[in-house]
């Protein structure tokens, strides 16, 4: 049997490859949209992909199954659990197959049973694996999915915080408990393979480690500690960040079928140009670190940096409805591109080159300032407001006196929570955020925006915090 893990360190998402080298065929389990990895190995090892199984339908990440199935014909393997409102909309388009709990499949020799383990979705399977070609009669491993990870399990408030299903999360935790007790009878050797490490908004406290055992799990994970339902739910739903914006839409678009045209044309611009596309219906999106953008930038943009935070921050900022102007080194699109069509904002129309830009004389700037400074300077001055855009969990922590907590993504449809003659003084945690922020803030009319160096854990370690 060949097997392979692939981890997607923006999104903190794993998708798997099974193989029977006896048949060359593969099995690609959960897969992202950008499916050049599964094909590269494949045709390294000598694989054809001839099926693709979906845990359930994602909310945090484009799926690259639809792709698969139309463009490389390969057989989909996706839930048939959950009613109507929880199945895929496109499949009349594919080769497919739908999974019941207590199912069988098989990948050469590789058989993989079915289980229905509902609670972070009503859809939402796990597939035992078997390597009967290498002679086993007992299973090896469970690909989880969503359900269970390394130290924590699957959320189930999504579908009602992100998607707006009202009751969702109480129903859900009620799964999830239910799920969990089958999951305890497995035994012990068997291998957790999940869907995400520590990083993803799926869970509240993912571990780092890839995989584990139900074994351990069964000791460590905190969700398995509990035989009481009702506790259990409460400890489950209390303490969840809040989802990002973009969880909506992934979950639209991976259920109707993602986009299968991504190779869209991008026109390189003058710098005179860029005037053409200020307004609503574009964002002008500059990826250069955010100290380049501290010190220069063009008016209306915003600034989200080229690192692996750049998918999860640019789907909380950008609307579906808008198109995107990039400003970036020439050498950097195709692997900003890519970040993007991850959660599917795929219309990217035109770039300019980030030099351009950085020789200009006529450019915004904002300023940086210290603790010290913030205390020395700008306390109890009614010109100016703090903003606090960390998230409610933080915020809980220790805060600011006299701060004004607005979520960053939040941040754009709550401008008016801020008051026009007064300068905002933003921060977050550590400064990554705020500084999305700043660009925010000045791209609505803020020009006189200042970001706290250091944010909170700063403040935090020269001045006593308050928690209430």
């Amino acid at each position: 049997m060949f097997f392979k893990s692939f981890f997607d360190e923006n999104l903190a998402q794993m998708s798997y490859m099974v193989g029977c080298q006896r048949t060359g065929e593969a099995l690609v389990i959960d897969p992202a949209r950008d499916l050049s990895p599964y094909l590269e190995t494949a045709e390294k090892e000598g694989f054809n992909i001839t099926k693709a199984a979906e845990t359930h339908i994602h909310a945090d990440f484009l799926s690259g199954a639809r792709e698969l199935a139309n463009n490389q014909e390969v057989t989909l393997l996706v839930s048939g659990e959950g009613g109507d409102d929880w199945s895929y909309q496109y499949l009349n388009e594919t080769d497919h197959q739908l999974l019941k709990d207590n199912d069988t499949f098989y990948v050469g020799n590789i058989r993989l049973d079915v289980l229905h383990t509902p609670g972070h979705t009503p859809e939402s399977i796990s597939f035992l694996l078997t390597d009967e070609g290498g002679g086993s009669e007992v299973p090896m491993g469970i690909f989880t999915g969503d359900f269970v990870f390394v130290g924590d399990v699957g959320r189930p408030d999504l579908l009602e915080k992100a998607a707006g299903e009202a009751g969702t999360s109480q129903s859900g935790a009620k799964q999830m408990f239910e799920s969990l007790q089958r999951f305890k009878q497995l035994s012990d050797h068997i291998q957790v393979w999940p869907g995400h490490g520590a990083g993803s908004a799926c869970g509240k406290s993912l571990g780092a480690v890839p995989s584990s055992t139900v074994g351990y799990e069964r000791i460590n994970n905190w969700a398995l500690q509990y035989d009481e339902e009702s506790s259990f739910m409460d400890e489950l739903l209390d303490g969840q960040p809040e989802p990002p914006k973009y969880f909506a839409m992934m979950k639209k678009l991976n259920k109707e079928g993602p986009s299968l045209v991504k190779d869209r044309a991008i026109q390189e611009l003058s710098i005179e140009k860029i005037d053409d596309y200020r307004s609503e219906d574009y964002v002008i999106l500059d990826t250069r670190s955010k100290e380049a953008f501290k010190e220069g930038h063009l008016p209306g943009a915003i600034n989200i940096s080229y690192d692996k935070s750049l998918p999860n921050w640019a789907g909380w900022t950008i609307g579906y409805d808008q198109s995107i102007v990039l400003i970036s080194p020439l050498k950097d699109v195709s692997g900003i591109k890519k970040q993007l069509e991850s959660i599917g904002l795929d219309d990217v129309v035109a770039v300019l080159d980030a030099e351009k830009v950085e020789n200009q004389s006529d450019l915004e700037t904002y300023e940086n300032i210290t603790p010290r400074e913030l205390e020395a300077q700008y306390r109890g001055n009614d010109d100016y407001v703090i903003v606090d855009v960390r998230n409610q969990n933080e915020w809980n922590e220790g805060h600011i006196a006299g701060a004004e907590r607005i979520l960053l993504g939040e941040l754009q449809e709550n401008i008016d929570q801020i008051p026009s003659g007064k300068t905002p003084i933003v921060h977050c945690q550590s400064g990554k955020r705020s500084a999305i922020a700043a660009s925010v803030l000045q791209a609505n009319g803020f020009k006189d925006v200042l970001n706290l160096t250091g944010g909170f854990s700063a403040y935090a370690k020269e001045y006593e915090p308050v928690t209430t």
